[in-house]
Formats: C-alpha cells, structure tokens, sequence
C-alpha cells in the first residue's frame, strides 16, 4: 500500500506555509478577499466615465486577484498532495465557490471595456500614461468584442464557473481519490505495490518486461473500470465547449479555445499535420530497434518507453539529481541559476509519493510567493529531466514576476512550454559534454528521445485526439467511452503503422491526462519543444548572446504574443521550417541509437 501523507517525509513535501502559515490565516484571508470585492465594484457602470477610473479598476482588480490566487493556490496544492483528504477537498470546493462569485461580481470590466466606442481605450493611454502599462491584457480584452454577450449573460455565465469547472473536478476527484489498482508480480516473483504515480514515475520504463508489462495490465484495469465515467466527463467538457463556442459566434469549438492563445488555426494544423507525417517514420525506426535490442517478439504500447539497454538503468537520488540539475541549468546565468538552487534549499517542490497524491507533475507560481513542483520521484536519473522541465516553468514564473505587473504576467499557452522543455535539452548536453561512458552517452540520447517522444508523440497524439473529437462533435455526434477509445486506437494504429500493437488498454490512454479539461492544451507541447531545440541549438552554437536573448523572451512575461516571443528567439512558428528541422534533429539521433547499439 502507498503510505498515507502523514507518513511521508516533511523533508519530501513543499512547504506551503509560504503562502499561509495555517488553516486559520488562510480561512481569514478568503474571508478577507470575499469581503474586499468592493474594491473593485466601486468601478461598476463608471469605466466610461474616464480614464481615471478604468486605470484605478484594473489596479484594484490586480491587487484582489494577486491576493485570491495565493488563497486558492493554497487549497489547490494542498488537494494535489492528498486529495483523498476530506478538509482539503471542502477548502477547495470553498475556493471554487468564491473564484465563481468573484468571476461574477468582476465580469462588469470586460463587458463595459467592450461597450466603449472604438478608440476610447487608446485615448485613456494617452490621458493616463500608466494605462500604457496594461496595453496587452486590454488588447486580449478588446479581442474579445466580436464575441461578447450581454452584460446580463456575461454574469450568468461567469457564475456559473463552478459547474463549468466540474468536468475536470470529477475528473480529478475520481483519479486521485477514488480509483485504485491491483499490486503486481516483478519478474522475480515479488508482490510489490501499484499506484497510479509509481505506474508513471517508474514502472513504465522499467526493465523488468514482467514487471512493466504486469502493471500496465494493472493500470489499464484501474482505468476501465471507470471508462464510461470519464467519457461521459469529457463528453461533457466537449459539449460545453460547442455550446459556448456557438453562442459566442465561433466557427467552432477549436477556434474558440485558440482564440485565448492567439494562434491561427492554420498553425494549429500545420503542428499537428508536419509532426505526425514527419515524425512516424523516425519513431518507427526507433520502436524497431527497440524491438531488436531487447529481444521481442512484439511491441506492445507499454514496451515503447522500456529502457533501450536493460542491464543499465542509472539510478540517482533525489539529493544528486538536485545537484546535475542546478549544475546544468547554471548555462543560463546566475540570476536563473539562483532561482534553481531556491527551488531545492526552501522547499518549492513535493517529491514524495503518497496516496491521494495528484499523478504526473506540474509547476504552479504563485505571485508574490513563488512556484512550487509536485512530481513523484522514482528513483531513476529520468526523473531528473523531469524536474528539470518544470523547473523551466519555475524559473520563468520568477524572472516574469520580477520584471513585470501581474496582469502582464500570463502567457499564451501556445509559449509556455518552451521554457520547460529547452531545459530537458540543456540537461542531456550537460551530461554528454561531461561524461566517458559510452553506456550513458547511449542512455541520454535514449532520454532525448524519451523527450520527444513525450513531446512530440504522446502529447501530439493526445491532441489529434482531441482535433477529432471536437471536429466529430462539432458535427453533432455525441462523445462516448466507445467512440473515445475507438477514435483513441485509429490514431495510435495509423501512427504507428503496426510497428506497435494497439490492444484494448492502450486504447484507453485517453483516460491518463488531465489536459483534456485546459482548452487546447496537449499540442502546445510540441510547439514549446519546436521552440526550444532551436533556442538549445543556438545556446551550443553562439553561447553568451543566445542566452542574453533568451532569458529577455523570459522575462518579458506575456507583453507580447506567443508566436513574436519566440520570434524574439529567432524563432518563426508561422513557418513550417522550424518544425521540420526539430524534427529532423529527432531523425539524427535515432541515427546515432542504431550506430551505437
């Protein structure tokens, strides 16, 4: 059995006291921000009274946000470590009460910054220089105009955010609390235990064929018994979308949930429609040789990740991962290298493994605070990519913060991977410019290509999933468990091209994540990983003044739009240039894997 919160290590969890030292403090502070919400309704039927006001309501509103975010980061981490706890799920159904009825008393800023005449905007910048300050969140406001509803809709809808967020709750409350799998046999016989973390953090990519393979039988239990839940969750989930899409006067659901991200559909596609095409033949190649190398008669879904050389499997501590990672990661400046020896020494990251424990691994920032890590540690060197990634988030989340106001602090989502995913690449080149042995250099490009294919392939394919998807139920057709994992398998198969067997567990990976509840979320990762092998090869090849260009993309938060902060990188993603060579530096390692094994 996993051990319960209580049992695990206070040296392994965060410290969330950095945001509020007890219940108590916290309770006081949500009393506190409710209560304040005045603060900004004062403004309420006044915005188009002059610039004054709009300047003195957007303050107000970033300062009672900046403080509703550290009380709902609060409850909101607390969940993730333990979700099974009674008190931690009622503070944050509490927070979800409050975030709609604050979302509902503050909806008058959009829908009145939207009813001014063309142009009155601008000409409050001019009367109020501060204003300029905020050119980009009143630019993604005024974006919004050709679709917005009533005022009296906009309030309707704003409170009901609860149960807009309640797809995503059940999912979670369902993964975390309630779903439970079977203890298995290793290849020795030995009974060990299952969880959904350690089936993730460890034995996916184990070298034990008995072992992975038994668990993933395991896993995939877990998961069916819960498949026409979670398919009529995100059924739900895709449904609200086309509804709201239609009343807002979309196209379509897609171009809704892109319109937030300011990315054309065309270059939604053009991600999707080059990685896929391109990108097959590489991984097939690399899923035969792993067929050959580890002597098996077929690849099932659950051999792609298993260890390219078995016998070698470096194994680390956390304590040693923490030192390669800084020591890596120290390219980028002592500023940034600071912000990385911060996250080890004060505890911003939650390593344990319990029950309850949210799966996978994410970094959270909260203003004024700082970020805090969960992820679930293996035991394994892979994990240290893995805290290398979000530490990426982290150290963007503190150079943003420090550089800009909290309403210019938030990035598209269609940037916010790169930070992440260059930082897995700076690690690998770390290691390979410092090691001998053969037998880790063959390891680290086996991670590179774990990398990818997490980037490239799993979380692509997560995304042409749900391209499908909504294309099908923007056409009408319901959304199922049936069609889900239907819908799951036809892409698994046509990707890879019978090279691995698609049986029926690796048809419910649709069940595995969670980005199915945040928009358009799986295919960023590609974007980001695009973005950052181009910023990772001009590091190695220009030093210095790659650095210096791209810690000023990092600290420039979100004033601009995605696709011109990575232009800042020298970077154009409205092209398909970059997406081919990061593919073809893909095509090049799997060269090195079959040179070398």
């Amino acid at each position: 059995m996993a051990k319960t919160r209580a049992e695990v290590p206070v040296s392994q969890t965060w410290n969330l006291d950095d945001i509020f030292p007890s219940r108590e403090a916290w309770e006081a502070e949500l009393r506190a921000v409710q209560s304040d919400i005045t603060s900004v309704t004062q403004y309420k039927g006044k915005l188009g009274q002059g610039a004054k006001n709009l300047l003195g309501c957007l303050n107000a509103e970033e300062a009672l946000m900046k403080r509703f975010m550290s009380v709902a980061a609060w409850a909101s981490l607390n969940l993730s470590g333990d979700g099974t706890d009674p008190a931690k799920q009622e503070a944050a159904a509490r927070v979800a009460s409050a975030q709609a009825s604050l979302m509902a008393a503050i909806t008058f800023i959009r829908s009145e910054v939207l009813a001014l005449p063309d142009g009155a905007v601008e000409r409050y910048a001019e009367e109020e220089p501060e204003l300029k300050t905020l050119r980009r969140p009143l630019e993604i406001l005024l974006a919004d105009k050709p679709h917005m509803l009533s005022p009296e809709t906009e309030v309707v809808l704003a409170s009901l955010s609860e149960i807009h967020e309640a797809p995503y709750l059940i999912y979670q409350r369902a993964k975390m609390s309630d779903m439970r799998f079977e203890p298995v046999l290793d290849g020795e016989g030995k009974k060990v235990d299952m969880s959904l973390n350690m089936y993730e953090a460890a034995y996916e990519k184990s070298a034990d064929i008995v072992l992975r393979r038994n668990a993933f039988a395991s896993f995939t239990k877990g998961l069916d018994a819960y498949k026409n839940t979670f398919g009529a969750t995100w059924g739900t989930e895709v449904k609200k979308n086309v509804v709201l899409a239609k009343l807002r006067r979309f196209p379509s659901a897609t171009h809704m949930l892109l319109h937030p991200q300011e990315i054309p559909v065309e270059v939604y596609n053009n991600l999707h429609d080059v990685i896929q095409a391109e990108l097959a033949p590489h991984m097939r190649r690399y899923v035969n040789l792993r067929k050959r190398m580890l002597g098996l008669d077929k690849v099932l879904y659950c051999d792609i990740e298993a260890p390219l050389d078995p016998g070698y499997s470096p194994e680390t501590t956390f304590e040693d991962a923490a030192g390669l990672v800084t020591e890596a990661l120290s390219v980028l400046g002592p500023e940034y290298a600071e912000v990385i020896r911060a996250a080890f020494k004060s505890r911003w990251i939650d390593w344990a493994d319990n029950a309850g424990k949210s799966s996978g691994a994410f970094c959270s920032s909260v203003p004024g605070v700082h970020p805090y890590v969960l992820t679930t540690w293996g035991g394994n060197l892979r994990g240290a990519f893995t805290l290398a990634h979000e530490l990426g988030h982290a150290g963007h989340g503190v150079l943003s913060e420090r550089n800009q106001r909290l309403l210019n602090l938030e990035t598209s989502m269609f940037f916010v991977e790169a930070p992440s995913t260059i930082n897995e690449l700076l690690l690998a080149d770390h290691i390979l410019s410092t090691t001998k042995d053969a037998r880790m250099r063959r390891w680290v490009l086996m991670g590179l290509l774990a990398t990818y294919y997490h980037n490239f392939v799993r979380h692509m394919l997560e995304a042409e999933l749900q391209r499908r998807i909504y294309s099908l139920a923007d056409a009408g057709q319901p959304i199922t468990a049936a069609i889900l994992s239907k819908t799951q398998g036809e892409i698994l198969e046509g990707f890879w091209g019978g090279v691995v067997e698609i049986d029926d567990g690796a048809r419910l990976t649709w069940m595995r994540q969670p980005h199915y509840y945040m928009g358009l979320y799986p295919y960023t990762y590609s974007a980001g990983l695009t973005c950052g092998t181009a910023v990772a090869q001009d590091i190695r090849e220009r030093g210095k003044p790659a650095v210096e260009r791209w810690l000023s993309v990092l600290k420039a938060g979100g004033t601009r739009k995605p696709l011109d902060l990575m232009k800042m990188a020298d970077v154009d993603l409205s092209e398909p240039d970059p997406i081919r060579k990061a593919v073809a530096y893909v095509g090049s390692i799997v060269d090195e894997a079959e040179r070398t094994f």
